[in-house]
């Protein structure tokens, strides 16, 4: 990495989309951002990895974890080393079952003891020890199941496990479930970080699927992305229960905004940029930015056009917003609503500064 370039992790699908067959030449690739123009580099792949839809990075340890987004998941470590060329490369450590079917999130308890790891179609979270190698080979440390549905008989027949998060004081672990319109809570155990139920944190409106979540710099809100109803719940969050009261619901786009991919609407990532929350949604292919009121509720604060489709996944990297268009096969980058830079990349599905 030079003084103006960045690393950019890139988890991706196979090359005809998520839900297709996985380990056929998909993987982790590899790109430079130019901190000081917003450009992006040409696009290595640098290990072959079956559907390694979402990764997490443990930069102390030199880990990178990636889940394998198919039946029967599972979830590959690699360790980050120097190439002949200074850049980073990944050296293939193990994996691991990730407990479940599809997996589609991993995130990393603060200090790298385990990984919490959303499955999907299974409903299902998993908690796998990490060693200096990366997870422990065979079965996870813990697998814990939930049962319930919703009314969109065609998503929410059964529970969905998406995203974990932890509360912003660390003791508890939330997971949003689109399949039963409920962000689950876990204690965490402080000293081994292992996971003990502790019933439901908050209970959203009927069929909206909650999907990723974020919290307010202070604490006091938990913003929500909520694909089938295609809205942004706002969460009051009471820290002494750990627990979120609905507030409010704002669309996630503003209507017939931005070129679209066709489709429904289904919002995707949520982040918080300073006071700013951003939501990316797939279809109409936007990025919008909400600005909150003293009482954490938000008001649209204008939105992007994205030229490429199905924004996926983002991040904000040193200013600059680079947006996984996961169907229209590029990343894009932006910056106070222009478009800045774009790259071609297959089925980007993921990014993650290195």
């Amino acid at each position: 990495m030079t003084e103006h370039l960045r690393d950019l992790w890139i988890g991706t699908y196979p090359s005809a989309g998520a839900g297709t067959p996985a380990g056929v030449g998909e993987g982790i690739w590899r790109v430079a951002l130019d901190t000081g123009t917003g450009q992006l580099g040409r696009p290595v792949l640098v290990v072959e990895s079956p559907a390694p839809s979402f990764v997490a990075v443990d930069r102390q340890a030199g880990l990178l974890l990636a889940v394998g987004e198919h039946a029967a998941g599972t979830v590959s470590a690699f360790r980050v080393v120097a190439g002949p060329d200074g850049r980073p490369g990944l050296v293939p450590a193990g994996s691991a079952s990730s407990g479940g079917d599809d997996p589609c999130h991993v995130l990393l308890d603060p200090a790298g003891r385990v990984a919490y790891v959303a499955n999907y179609s299974s409903g299902s979270v998993a908690v796998l020890a990490i060693g200096p190698e990366g997870p422990a080979a065979g079965d996870p440390a813990q697998v814990l199941t939930h049962e319930g549905s919703g009314p969109d008989a065609g998503r929410q027949e059964g529970s969905h496990a998406h995203f974990a998060a932890l509360t912003p004081d660390g003791a508890h672990l939330l997971v949003c479930d689109l399949g039963t319109d409920e962000i689950r809570r876990y204690r965490r155990d402080a000293g081994t970080g292992l996971l003990t139920e502790d019933g439901v944190a908050a209970t959203l409106r009927p069929g909206s699927g909650p999907r990723h979540l974020v919290f307010s710099a202070d604490g006091r809100i938990a913003y929500v992305a909520c694909e089938l109803d295609v809205t942004v719940a706002v969460l009051a969050w009471d820290a002494a229960t750990a627990s979120g009261r609905v507030v409010q619901h704002v669309p996630a786009s503003e209507d017939g905004a931005g070129s679209g991919s066709g489709g429904r609407p289904l919002p995707s990532h949520i982040d918080r940029v300073g006071d700013r929350v951003l939501v990316a949604t797939r279809g109409a292919d936007v990025l919008a930015t909400f600005a909150p009121a003293p009482d954490g509720t938000l008001a649209p604060a204008g939105q992007t056009a994205l030229p490429g489709a199905w924004p996926r996944h983002f991040a904000v990297v040193d200013g600059w917003t680079v947006v996984a268009d996961e169907r229209g096969g590029t990343l894009t980058v932006l910056r106070d609503g222009a478009v800045v830079s774009r790259v071609p990349l297959p089925a980007p599905a993921c990014v993650v500064p290195a």
